[in-house]
């Protein structure tokens, strides 16, 4: 008789050798020198502009990466919202995890996973909070559902039940039914300020292309990176 352990240990030897053997050509195109603009932004902002006009799954979706005071790094996946010369934003509650990770240590690293288009993203940055001017006018613009649960959820706290979450969300949503729902004071946006940014694009045979920029006081400097 074959005994329930022996078959899951079957089971997992069977899931790691599928997983050795997983893999696929990387041979979309290339990313050359005479490809790259002085300024990152201007790359970047062509490839989210790719990745949208091929209809990615949330394109501005970005996993975030911050330490707690132990050194734990975290992560989790977060949309951005808006981008510039001036660095990334998004916008979350500032009493959660990543938002308390912060306000201890501000050095953070955002990418975007763009797999079916054979690319990938990586910055690097400083945490800065946005205005309150900032942070009114994006709160505005977000659907009225959206802002109930901005004021519906501590995130990151700890929940007894789902419908305890739910039954918030229904008090609050008679309470603002009327008029204009305020801005949470513990609820807004960071802006990330870009000390390098990493474009990588998949090549023939794994022999991918990385370029860094790197900031040097107020240029960019280029380097190709090894696969």
């Amino acid at each position: 008789m074959i005994s329930k352990e022996h078959n899951l240990e079957k089971a997992v030897g069977d899931t790691v050798m599928e997983l050795e053997d997983i893999r696929r050509d990387y041979s979309l195109g290339g990313l050359r020198r005479a490809d790259l603009p002085q300024e990152p932004i201007e790359l970047f902002e062509l490839w989210l502009k790719q990745a949208v006009e091929a209809k990615l799954t949330d394109p501005t979706a970005m996993t975030v990466a911050t330490v707690d005071k132990n050194g734990q790094p975290f992560q989790r996946i977060v949309l951005l919202k808006h981008f510039d010369k001036t660095g990334f934003v998004f916008y979350t509650n500032l009493a959660s995890r990543k938002a308390q990770h912060l306000e201890d240590h501000s050095k953070i690293s955002l990418h975007f996973p763009w797999h079916p288009l054979e690319r990938q993203v990586h910055i690097t940055g400083t945490a800065e909070k946005l205005s309150a001017l900032e942070n009114m006018k994006y709160f505005t613009s977000r659907p009225k559902e959206s802002q109930i649960a901005a004021w519906a959820s501590k995130q990151s706290s700890r929940l007894t039940t789902r419908s305890a979450l739910e039954g918030k969300f229904l008090e609050l949503k008679q309470k603002f039914a009327k008029g204009e729902i305020p801005v949470p004071k513990f609820w807004g946006g960071f802006r990330i300020k870009i000390d390098s940014i990493e474009f990588w694009q998949g090549g023939d045979s794994r022999l991918h292309d990385r370029f860094l920029y790197s900031k040097d006081q107020d240029e960019w400097v280029i380097d190709r990176l090894a696969p």
